[in-house]
């Protein structure tokens, strides 16, 4: 079988990583390592995109060459995956030789067959957006703020035949209505096609900026940044290779709601259907993070370092909170004090709690020895049929890639938990002779330890270091199979277990 190839838009180097750079990439890896417990293999690339007009003015500012700013960028980037645990299987860098050569290909047989052709222009061009823009850009009668300044200007360029394909794209998102995720993006896009394609501008003089990709035909201008890093993608898939096809078509491209259209919706399906390569089989669009309902952003001095919290909390809390917070596809609120509340809350207070109080009786009472289960009764049952319920409905919206609401089902689980606990009184039942008692303390700490294997179970993608802890101290290797791991069999009764320990620490 193919392995499921997801990638995550390639970061600009233009900055330091955010929150919304670290939430990509968790929910892309979380997407990855679901999809390897669901027992399919997986390869997912991120990387940085490396080209462009601000990359050349920073570095000068700087007073260095760009791919020495690029490097030290990259660095900074790759370290912050390593800090959030991501598991990426390729770091792909523009400036790399293999996506050169790509992009310099595909833009040699497009000119050649006519799909690429030189004109002047006259417009106006946005510097933050480095990209053209139209009339119909504005809002009421003002560029937004996310072109910055934007100036007129007239220059000859190349342009790729955009507009021919206009109708074709229009036709493929009626037949495939599920290409972009969610729904409500889909027909945003759907709109966006129903005003005039302009073919695109896909080259830059030299003159104005050097430090790019040469256009093969004509190396008095350089390639247009979204027509290069757009390309990583079947890049790193191995374009022009025997084993392309091993990866490519995309299973999932992961990217933000702002990049969606024109460059991922328009642009790249366009491109590869002029190429004739396949295209990836769907986009999942995210939303953004927000402070008082406004997007966090650098330039509003509300960017949130991601790498601060990791520091002080652990990577695994961050990425629980990140994945329990947003809606996938939908904007979410961030805070400290919404941090701080899911960390003691959900995560210290329900399942913290619950590994340390549940090792600390079974050392006491059974010195550490899981006991054996009995006839369940009601609050086993319940718990039993608690499990049932939340097995298939986390999975469910798992596959959906509603990671929120899956969480949220297990996180109810761990609560169904501490309520049986409760509801059982161990603590009680320990301190009885009378044998009726005893049994129901096996009964109960034996359907407790399963209860919190499963759960845990369920967490190894978004939390795998946290997962991998409490299952060491259930004497069990990490999930590998849900398949395997998520059936209630009480598979731990009469074997070992390690005494407890603090996993969230009070802050």
């Amino acid at each position: 079988m193919k392995p499921y190839y997801l990638t995550t838009a390639i970061d600009y180097a233009n900055g330091s990583p955010h929150l919304g750079h670290a939430y990509e990439k968790i929910l892309a890896d979380v997407i990855s390592r679901t999809k390897k417990v669901m027992g399919q293999s997986a390869h997912f690339v991120t990387g940085l995109d490396e080209h462009g007009q601000k990359v050349q003015q920073g570095a000068a500012k700087e007073g260095i060459q760009p791919q020495v700013r690029c490097d030290r960028i990259a660095n900074e980037f790759q370290k912050m995956l390593v800090t959030l645990g991501i598991g990426h299987d390729d770091y792909i860098r523009t400036t790399e030789t293999r996506h050169k050569q790509v992009v310099t290909a595909l833009l040699q047989d497009l000119f050649e067959r006519g799909e690429i052709y030189q004109a002047e222009y006259s417009g106006f061009y946005s510097m933050r957006a480095e990209q053209f823009l139209q009339e119909k850009d504005k809002v009421d009668g003002k560029w937004p703020e996310i072109f910055g300044e934007v100036t007129e200007i007239t220059e000859k360029n190349y342009f790729f035949k955009l507009g021919k394909y206009q109708e074709w794209l229009l036709q493929f998102l009626e037949e495939n209505p599920n290409f972009i995720l969610p729904a409500h993006r889909q027909s945003q896009v759907i709109e966006f096609l129903k005003e005039p394609l302009n073919d695109l501008c896909i080259s830059r003089p030299k003159d104005r900026l050097s430090w790019g990709i040469p256009l093969p035909f004509d190396q008095e201008y350089v390639t247009y940044v979204w027509f290069d890093a757009l390309v990583n993608y079947i890049t790193a898939a191995g374009y022009g290779q025997e084993d392309f096809t091993k990866l490519w078509p995309a299973d999932l491209h992961v990217i933000g709601k702002d990049i969606l259209a024109p460059p991922h919706a328009v642009y790249w399906p366009i491109m590869l259907k002029a190429c004739n390569i396949d295209l990836p089989k769907q986009i999942l669009a995210h939303g953004w993070w927000t402070s008082s309902g406004e997007k966090m952003s650098k330039s509003t001095g509300e960017s949130i370092s991601p790498l601060e919290l990791v520091n002080d909390y652990g990577a695994d809390a961050f990425r629980f909170f990140v994945m329990r917070e947003m809606k996938v596809g939908h904007d979410a609120e961030f805070s400290l004090e919404r941090f701080e509340s899911r960390y003691r809350a959900d995560l210290g207070n329900d399942l913290g709690n619950l590994v340390s109080r549940l090792l600390h009786m079974c050392s006491n009472y059974f010195d550490s020895v899981v006991p054996e289960n009995y006839e369940p009764e009601q609050p086993e049952i319940e718990l039993q049929e608690k499990w049932k319920v939340t097995h298939k409905t986390s999975l469910e919206f798992f596959e959906e890639f509603q990671f929120s609401l899956g969480l949220d089902q297990i996180s109810g689980f761990i609560r169904a938990i501490n309520k049986y606990a409760d509801e059982r009184v161990p603590w009680k039942l320990a301190k009885s002779s009378d044998a009726a008692d005893q049994r129901n303390l096996q009964n109960c700490l034996s359907n407790m330890v399963e209860a919190l294997r499963l759960a845990n179970s369920l967490l190894v993608a978004v939390m795998p270091e946290i997962h991998s802890k409490i299952n060491e101290r259930l004497g069990l290797p990490p999930c590998k199979s849900w398949q395997a791991d998520l059936s209630w069999d009480n598979r731990l009764n009469g074997k070992m277990i390690k005494e407890k320990i603090i996993l969230f620490p009070r802050k």
